[in-house]
C-alpha cells in the first residue's frame, strides 16, 4: 500500500486561507467550462507522435468579458506577448513592456491575496514591510532577466516560463502551467488538448488538473495547471514557496480546499526557474 504523503500543514494554512480570498477565481460552469474527454497516453519526452485522446479543446467556453473586467487578469493578458517563445533568442524588453510589468504588480498588489500573502511573508522575515520594496523583490523573482541553458544571453524569465511557456532548442515545450494562456492558446490554434493525465478522471469542476498537450507541434507529455484561479493566487502561493526556503528545488505536498497537491518550485539564479502545481488528490480521491 503506497504511503501518503507528509502535508506541510502551516503552508496549507496560509494557503486555505489566499484560497478563500481569492475572490477573482472564476466558477466553474458558470464563468468557464471545460470538457476532459480521454486518458492521454503514456508518452516518452520528446516522442511527439502520441495518439490524441481529445478531439476538441479543453476549454469549451470562458467569459472573455469577465477577464477583461478584472483589473489583474486584464493586466496578465497584456504580458502574454512580451516574449520570445524560443529560448535560442535572446529577450529583449521596450518601455512599454516595463510599464505593462509595473501594472500588473500594482494590480495585484491591491488584492486581498497578495496583502494577505506580504503580511505572511513579513511574518516570516523574507519580506519588508514597505510595499514599495516588496514589489521590488516580486519584480525580481519574477520578471528579472537570466539565461536559461548555454545561450549567451538573457533569453528567460520566471513569468515568461511558467505562465507564457517556452520552447527549448526547437524540441521540447517547458513550462506552460497557466490555465488563462492555455485557452488563448487554445483559441488560436497552436495548442491540441491530448486528454488528462491521471489514474482517473478528474472533475469538470474541479480547479486543478494533471493534463497532456502539445503546442506548436511538441507534445508536452504531463503538464499541470490551476484552473480558473486568479493570477493573483498564482503568483503568492509559488512566491511564498519560493520565499520560504532556501533548496534549489522545492517540493512540498499540501492540502488546499479539496486538493491534495505536491507544488514544485525550483530557483534559477535569484528567480523563479519553474513552478507547478501537481493534483495527487481530490475529494480524498486517489488520481
Amino acid at each position: 500500500m503506497a504511503t501518503r504523503p507528509t502535508v506541510d500543514n502551516e503552508l496549507s494554512a496560509i494557503l486555505n486561507e489566499l484560497w478563500k480570498l481569492d475572490v477573482n477565481r472564476l466558477k466553474p460552469g458558470i464563468d468557464y467550462a471545460i470538457n476532459l474527454q480521454g486518458k492521454a497516453d503514456y508518452v516518452a519526452k520528446g516522442n511527439n507522435s502520441a495518439k490524441d485522446k481529445a478531439s476538441t479543446p479543453l476549454f469549451t467556453f470562458v467569459n472573455e468579458d469577465k477577464l477583461k473586467s478584472i483589473p489583474t487578469y486584464n493586466c496578465f493578458m497584456n504580458l502574454l506577448n512580451n516574449y520570445e517563445i524560443s529560448t535560442n533568442d535572446v529577450e529583449t524588453v521596450t518601455r512599454e513592456e516595463l510599464e505593462e510589468n509595473n501594472l500588473f504588480l500594482d494590480a495585484i498588489l491591491k488584492t486581498q491575496v497578495m496583502k494577505r500573502a506580504h503580511k505572511y511573508l513579513i511574518s516570516k522575515g523574507q519580506a519588508s514591510s514597505n510595499e514599495a520594496q516588496f514589489k521590488v523583490q516580486l519584480c525580481n523573482i519574477w520578471f528579472k532577466l537570466y539565461e536559461r541553458g548555454k545561450t549567451r544571453g538573457e533569453n528567460s524569465c520566471g513569468f515568461e516560463h511558467v505562465f507564457v511557456g517556452e520552447i527549448k532548442k526547437g524540441k521540447e515545450i517547458m513550462g506552460l502551467h497557466n490555465w488563462v494562456q492555455f485557452y488563448l492558446q487554445e483559441k488560436l490554434k497552436v495548442v491540441d488538448y491530448r486528454g488528462y493525465n491521471s489514474k482517473d478522471m478528474p472533475d469538470v469542476n474541479d480547479h486543478v488538473i494533471n493534463l497532456q498537450f502539445s503546442w506548436k507541434s511538441l507534445v508536452k507529455p504531463l503538464g499541470s495547471s490551476f484552473i480558473g484561479v486568479s493570477p493573483e493566487f498564482e503568483v503568492a502561493l509559488f512566491t511564498i514557496i519560493f520565499l520560504t526556503s532556501n533548496n534549489p528545488t522545492i517540493s512540498t505536498v499540501v492540502k488546499v480546499q479539496k486538493y491534495l497537491l505536491e507544488i514544485v518550485v525550483c530557483r534559477l539564479e535569484h528567480s523563479i526557474g519553474t513552478s507547478y502545481p501537481k493534483l495527487l488528490s481530490s475529494n480524498n480521491r486517489d488520481l
